[in-house]
């Protein structure tokens, strides 16, 4: 399946997209890619809100955009290896199955699949701005990351089974 197809079939089967997208070998390169363009979209969302902000305040667009950059394709995959990796030795020490491969993975796949609802933030910030329609979107978008983290981590972890 393409990687779109994927990306809208977690929204119904988290568990069963993130098993058959994990794989039964490890496969690092795979997790690395899926985080960069994770990371890319996210910093896409970035923007809409950072073009209307240099607009609102008057500074300079280029520095902001220079900053989301290195932030989210340079430390962001940095604190989120480290994530990933840190939840699986919790899991471990709860009685986790899984490899550190499928904890990380399990994260990076989570914010890959959430990453449209955090377009559609960055849209609602860079034409609307702040108020209850941002919030909203911004609180929709986190829960979908979060559950999706959580049930592809208990998937890995302790293989539930089919959902």
């Amino acid at each position: 399946m393409s990687v779109l197809r994927d990306i809208s079939a977690t929204y119904l089967a988290p568990r069963a997209v993130f098993r058959r997208r994990a794989g039964d070998t490890p496969r690092e390169d795979r997790a690395l890619v899926i985080l960069m363009v994770a990371c890319s979209l996210v910093f896409v969302a970035q923007w809409p809100r950072l073009a209307r902000l240099s607009f609102e305040t008057g500074e300079e667009l280029q520095p902001m955009l220079g900053g989301a950059l290195f932030g989210w394709l340079f430390i962001a995959p940095l604190i989120l290896y480290a994530l990933g990796t840190i939840s699986h030795l919790v899991a471990k020490l709860l009685g986790g199955k899984a490899s550190a491969y499928q904890a990380r993975f399990a994260l990076f796949w989570a914010l890959l699949a959430a990453s449209p609802l955090w377009l559609f933030w960055g849209v609602i910030a860079g034409f609307i701005g702040p108020g209850p329609g941002l919030s909203g979107v911004g609180m929709i978008a986190l829960a979908a990351f979060i559950m999706f983290w959580t049930m592809g981590f208990f998937e890995a972890e302790w293989g539930q089974g089919d959902t």
